[in-house]
């Protein structure tokens, strides 16, 4: 078979007339062989790179060897024939790239560490989740937890025991902290190997690994928010009318309406129709990713115009910072500076739902399309259709009745 069938000039004169043609109707790629499987590729546009083709086992594969004018024919020649003496023992050039690739990634691993890794996962995850506030919570826990053990190591050097220590110290005390931790610390090291950072099964992979290394839990099941005893909550609302600042309206808003705290807090004027008297919460803000209507009470609407004067253009419940909304601690700190230390902001989904169960007769669908809640049952939430709008304005009615019936002046209307 000929050899060296391409010279520099023959080269340039085909590029001049490729670059030419890229201007017609109908450009053309063009593959030029120098023999024996040395081929120039070139684009429409004009650019070209080096190719060793070959056949193995009746599969056609090739090899890039570099970019035209940068590598040269001579050097390109160099390169061809020293796969070809490989092929002679029996080397797949192809396969021997891809294997010199993933070496180059693992010793590039060795200079890459945890930290690093868990920073760029963090930022290519940003823009899949709802709200900074789950960025900064992986922050903190890595920042806390992680990083004074394997921040500095180098990810392909994280092994089990690291991670055992990491979650030891918390794994019974901080049982919620710890569980999400380490599937933020499986996360990161699952990416770092499909990046070709790592090697080997993941060391905080729980199933048939970690779960024989740490303390068996009495109950994995989520901790559940402290809350309010429903039958404390008109005396609390009566007392929570006479506290002062904006967090007092939006902490009532928020037990009237059963909605999470960060729905109430980035609520914007956008999503109400008071005439209609309905919030439409956008699917972006919500937890299970599917737009909830939520029917207002009287009393809910009452604090929506008494705010209303105070509040900024976009946001309900404004903060201290211009086009800001209220801290997300500003509930809780109220409820501390109220003595009620032992609850949270959260656990009042908990005092209504709670209520609804023990104190009503809405079917269970209803009480739990109240929260936003995913039925349990798949089967059943497939054929489900409605999101019993009507029959939840009732509830939240009779539950805006219960929250007032302690104060001595009525609110509700």
């Amino acid at each position: 078979m000929a050899i060296h069938k391409l010279t520099d000039l023959k080269i340039r004169a085909k590029l001049r007339e490729i670059q030419e043609l890229s201007f017609s109707p109908k450009p053309k790629n063009a593959l030029l062989g120098d023999g024996q499987g040395l081929y120039l590729s070139v684009t429409k546009t004009g650019t070209a790179s080096w190719l060793f083709r070959y056949m193995d086992f009746g599969k056609a594969k090739s090899v890039g060897l570099g970019a035209y004018p940068a590598t040269s024919l001579q050097r390109a020649r160099e390169k061809a024939q020293a796969l070809r003496d490989a092929r002679a023992t029996n080397v797949d050039p192809q396969a021997a790239k891809q294997e010199q690739e993933r070496e180059y990634k693992l010793q590039q691993a060795k200079a890459k560490t945890f930290k690093t890794c868990a920073e760029e996962f963090i930022e290519l995850s940003r823009p899949s989740w709802r709200n900074a506030k789950h960025a900064q919570q992986w922050q903190n826990t890595l920042l806390q937890y992680a990083y004074p053990v394997i921040g500095h190591l180098p990810i392909g050097a994280v092994q089990t025991e690291a991670v055992v220590r990491i979650l030891t110290p918390i794994w019974t005390s901080k049982t919620e902290t710890a569980t999400r931790l380490r599937g933020r610390i499986e996360a990161i090291l699952d990416w770092a190997a499909v990046h070709g950072l790592r090697q080997g099964d993941n060391p905080a992979r729980l199933k048939g690994h970690l779960e024989h290394m740490l303390p068996k839990l009495r109950d994995a099941r989520h901790v559940h928010h402290p809350a309010l005893p429903y039958e404390h909550l008109p005396a609390f609302v009566a007392e929570l009318q006479h506290q002062d600042g904006i967090a007092r309206y939006a902490l009532e808003f928020l037990i009237l309406c059963a909605s999470r705290t960060s729905e109430v807090l980035q609520a914007t004027w956008s999503e109400f129709d008071l005439k209609k008297g309905v919030w439409t919460i956008p699917k972006e803000r919500m937890k299970a990713g599917v737009e909830h209507r939520v029917p207002l009470s009287k009393r809910a609407l009452a604090i929506l115009k008494l705010v209303q004067p105070f509040s900024s253009e976009t946001h309900v419940f404004p903060g201290g910072k211009k086009d800001k909304p209220l801290s997300n601690m500003a509930m809780s700190m109220l409820l501390r500076r109220m003595g009620y230390d032992a609850i949270t902001v959260h656990g009042f989904r908990s005092t209504f739902r709670n209520w609804a169960g023990e104190q009503t007769n809405y079917p269970f669908e209803v009480c739990e399309q109240a929260l936003a809640h995913r039925l349990p049952d798949a089967v059943a939430a497939a054929y489900l259709r409605s999101d019993f709008f009507e029959r939840r304005a009732s509830l939240l009615a009779d539950w805006a009745t219960y929250c007032q019936s302690k104060c001595l002046t009525s609110t509700v209307a």
